[in-house]
């Protein structure tokens, strides 16, 4: 069976810690067999959710669709103030779009979560709030999520500061693949 992850994150700072950390998990995803698309950055500048508002940008449609097909989903967010980004909560606002699907929301999917912030306080409540966000929309938060703390790892291209970290996400990665196809 083929199993596709959509992997959600970063910020609008090209090549991000959160979206460099969104990409070592979708490589664990990928190495799991699965079929990965990412959507960071810019990607996710998108309107302001509005429900009364039915038309949808590009951006905004290719978000909603790809997310209607995924048998899993990866989310990293940077924490703002100990929580979730704006941008983040916006793009999950999106998901409303799936409502009157035969698979609402996320329901069934396994979703990995990671909060990346500088310092371990809003790590790990960006990693809270991401987790309780996911609940909202009937997805299956994986067993281990990810809590970097920038201060401590960073993420640059070709080089792993923290096997373990790196691992950690890889991991998760694995654990969306594992969940998705064990419910498909």
């Amino acid at each position: 069976m083929s199993v596709t992850v959509v992997g959600i994150g970063g910020s609008v700072r090209p090549d991000s810690q959160s979206e460099r950390a969104l990409h070592v998990a979708l490589d664990g995803a990928r190495g799991a067999g699965a079929k990965v698309q990412a959507i960071t950055g810019s990607a996710l500048a998108l309107p302001f959710y509005d429900p009364q508002v039915p038309e949808r940008t590009g951006a905004a449609r290719e978000l909603v669709e790809a997310l209607r097909t995924a048998d899993g989903v990866v989310l990293a967010s940077p924490g703002y103030h100990g929580t979730i980004s704006g941008l983040i909560k916006n793009a999950l606002d999106y998901v409303e779009d799936l409502r009157s699907d035969e698979r609402p929301y996320l329901d069934g999917r396994a979703v990995g979560c990671i909060g990346i912030a500088y310092g371990w306080q809003a790590t790990v409540t960006t990693l809270q709030g991401l987790r309780s966000v996911v609940h909202a929309l009937r997805g299956w938060p994986t067993p281990l999520g990810g809590a970097v703390n920038s201060a401590e790892t960073r993420f640059e291209p070709g080089v792993e500061t923290d096997p373990k970290v790196a691992e950690t996400l890889r991991t998760i990665g694995r654990q969306v693949v594992d969940f998705a196809a064990q419910r498909a």
